[in-house]
């Protein structure tokens, strides 16, 4: 039994010229027709559900048609609700039927016509020519540019900068709002206190370990690196913080749980100065800066194995950068001392094979006269630097395969003279010292 009428069937079959219709054929018809308009109502409220609405509209109507591939009514869609108004045309026979709405022909003819809508199209401009900025509707106004002026400038709207102008005091209003629960501003503040104790060396390690394995410490990440930027900018004559800053960067490129990579640009600075700084600390000793810089050539090497492949440009940028602190004869012996440790730190025995020994030779001459003179203040330094020297070019031998290539029977003073002409006198002598012959030839035949 059908839901559907089978009278509205024979009036339209009627309609159509079909005088007579079998009632077995009319039943048939009227079922297919209550399981094609299911059908189409089932698709139709799945438009309404996906729609966070409750509401059946015309489109879902429609749209259901669509997804069915049978063709849609037309003269139905309205984004008004539409009102409907109800005829009788016989006892218990009320038509429902759309009332249209009353149009004044006179106030349509009279009304003005709407804007034509502007076609889609493409413009090319200049953003700058030569350098200057035409002035044309596409590019910022001139107003713009003086709003562009209102934003600090100058040594005050960096803290690092202002610090070396010697503003300390200085507060930046920060661009985004970063909630930290308290929990971690608390854990934030006890480490970073914790660090710079000097007093407790448990605590110190303590903390240190707690990055170092504490796997929900990604939200902090960015204040690290702004705690260690700040503290090696302040405190470059304080020997104890530069060391603790590079023990907390090591912290946390060890920590495996967090995501270190969009921060290493502002890592390395730090890192960077710890290495080649001019002025490290204020002890009277001249080696006591040493150990910081080998710590912080240590992490350049391990921040170039991690981070080399992600960054194509990090190696050359820091061998760069590193070369110039070793060849620059302005530069103290403690700078020159740093550069040659990142060097060999950053690029292993190539960077030692094409960069630090075709330099020895004519760097030797700056390393000479402090060196000699044992009364110098330079001399520790300088004997630290050669030291260092030779210990790059050992990468050499390590390197090298053992090859003999007709060096075997050539006379002592005959491979010294060889070593003299390619490294120097004072790194041959130093060489010569160490009795290996296969750390000779490594450097002869490099």
């Amino acid at each position: 039994m059908s839901v559907w009428n089978p009278d509205n069937i024979k009036d339209v079959a009627e309609s159509l010229g079909i005088a007579s219709l079998n009632d077995d054929v009319l039943s048939g018809l009227s079922m297919d027709i209550e399981c094609r308009i299911r059908e189409v109502l089932e698709e139709a409220l799945k438009f309404v559900r996906h729609s966070k609405r409750t509401n059946l509209t015309t489109q879902d109507i429609s749209q259901a048609l669509k997804v069915l591939n049978v063709e849609p009514l037309y003269g139905y869609e309205s984004t008004r609700p539409l009102r409907f108004g109800e005829a009788s045309i016989g006892p218990g026979q009320p038509l429902f039927y759309v009332e249209d709405e009353e149009v004044d022909f006179e106030k349509l003819i009279n009304a003005p016509l709407p804007k034509v809508p502007r076609e889609i199209s493409f413009t090319a401009h200049w953003l700058a020519v030569e350098g200057v900025q035409p002035s044309i509707l596409q590019n910022p106004a001139a107003a713009d540019s003086r709003n562009q002026d209102l934003v600090p400038k100058g040594p005050s709207a960096n803290p690092n900068l202002a610090a070396i102008s010697g503003a300390d005091n200085v507060t930046v209003k920060p661009l985004v709002k970063h909630v930290l629960s308290k929990e971690l501003q608390l854990y934030f503040t006890n480490v970073c206190g914790a660090i710079l104790d000097e007093n407790n060396e448990e605590y110190r390690i303590a903390a240190l370990s707690s990055i170092r394995t504490d796997p929900g410490l990604q939200q902090l990440v960015p204040y690290f690196v702004q705690f260690i930027a700040e503290k090696v900018t302040h405190s470059l004559k304080n020997l104890f913080i530069l060391t603790q800053t590079m023990q907390l960067t090591s912290a946390l490129l060890d920590n495996k749980s967090l995501y270190v990579d969009p921060y290493i640009a502002s890592i390395v600075p730090p890192v960077l100065t710890c290495l080649v700084g001019r002025r490290l600390g204020s002890s009277p000793d001249p080696l006591s800066h040493l150990p910081l810089r080998n710590i912080a050539a240590a992490l350049l090497g391990s921040i170039c194995k991690k981070y080399g492949k992600s960054s194509h440009t990090l190696k050359p940028r820091l061998a760069r950068t590193c070369l110039k602190h070793f060849l620059d004869p302005t530069k103290p012996l403690g700078a020159n001392y740093g550069g040659i440790i990142g060097l060999q730190a950053v690029g292993g025995t190539e960077v030692v094979r094409a960069l630090i020994l075709p330099n020895v030779k004519e760097y030797e001459s700056l390393l000479r006269e402090p060196w000699l003179d044992e009364s110098s203040p330079k001399h520790a330094e300088a004997d630290a630097v050669l030291t260092a020297l030779v210990a790059a070019l050992q990468a050499l031998e390590d390197d090298s395969l053992g090859l003999i290539n007709g060096h075997a029977n050539v006379p002592d003073e005959e491979l010294r003279r060889r070593l003299e002409e390619k490294v120097g006198s004072l790194v041959a002598d130093r060489v010569f010292l160490i009795n290996r012959p296969k750390f000779v030839r490594a450097i002869l035949e490099a």
